[in-house]
């Protein structure tokens, strides 16, 4: 009889009480990841635990002001607005370090700005993902991914998911450690898509899937063919 699967190690989701962040924190503690959410605020991180447990029961949640929740994983998804993105790294300055793995699912939409969401804002270094890489702490790992999967798809746990997710970065490694944590959610399977700077790219799409998504009134994920079967041998 093989060894059973160690228990996953907790992940830290700064900017869980958002839409997408909310909707990875169920679905990753739906599989058994336990989860630290969190906020700028300790009363909102709190609040969106309870919401959290209530929607999964069983899953491990807990709530922390965002310097306490990075401190508290290997693995932060940083799941925030574009607008708040450089104040949320700059806070969190002390609070990463080394080898830790930061998975950014930031994307620069013009809404940051009160323009449209349909539309990209230039980014100096070239993608929020490269911005991330810039602000963070050396040693800190930086990968690109979770732009093309709909919140509202992931928040609803009865809806079944076949997407692929994008993955940039500049360590195959480190693609390949985020891709395991983002596959425990059954449905989402992980494409390398090449080095960091392709990020701008792929942020991009997020704006093409609200133009779909708005014009068809659904919740469209992408998902590339032609594929072979192992993707991360």
């Amino acid at each position: 009889m093989p060894p059973p699967d160690p228990a996953p190690a907790p992940v830290c989701i700064v900017g869980a009480s958002g839409a997408l962040g909310f909707g990875l924190a169920l679905r990753l503690g739906h599989a058994g990841v336990p989860i630290a959410i969190g906020s700028r605020d300790a009363e909102r991180a709190a609040e969106t635990v309870r919401r959290a447990q209530a929607a999964v029961p069983a899953g491990s949640f807990a709530g922390y002001e965002n310097g306490e929740a990075a401190a508290k994983a290997e693995v932060v998804i940083l799941s925030v607005p574009f607008r708040n993105q450089s104040e949320t790294l700059a806070n969190l300055k002390g609070a990463l370090r080394d080898g830790q793995l930061l998975i950014d699912a930031s994307v620069p939409l013009a809404a940051a700005v009160s323009g449209k969401a349909t539309r990209m804002l230039g980014v100096w270094q070239g993608s929020a993902a490269q911005q991330t890489r810039e602000m963070v702490p050396t040693g800190v790992r930086v990968v690109s991914a979770l732009h093309t999967v709909s919140a509202a798809s992931l928040s609803a746990l009865d809806h079944a998911l076949a997407e692929d997710v994008l993955v940039c970065g500049d360590s195959r490694a480190d693609k390949r450690e985020a891709a395991a944590l983002i596959e425990r959610i059954e449905g989402l399977r992980c494409v390398d898509c090449g080095r960091l700077e392709m990020a701008r790219v792929t942020e991009s799409l997020t704006a093409l899937l609200i133009a779909v998504n708005s014009r068809y009134k659904t919740h469209a994920g992408i998902r590339l063919t032609g594929l072979p079967d192992a993707l991360w041998e």
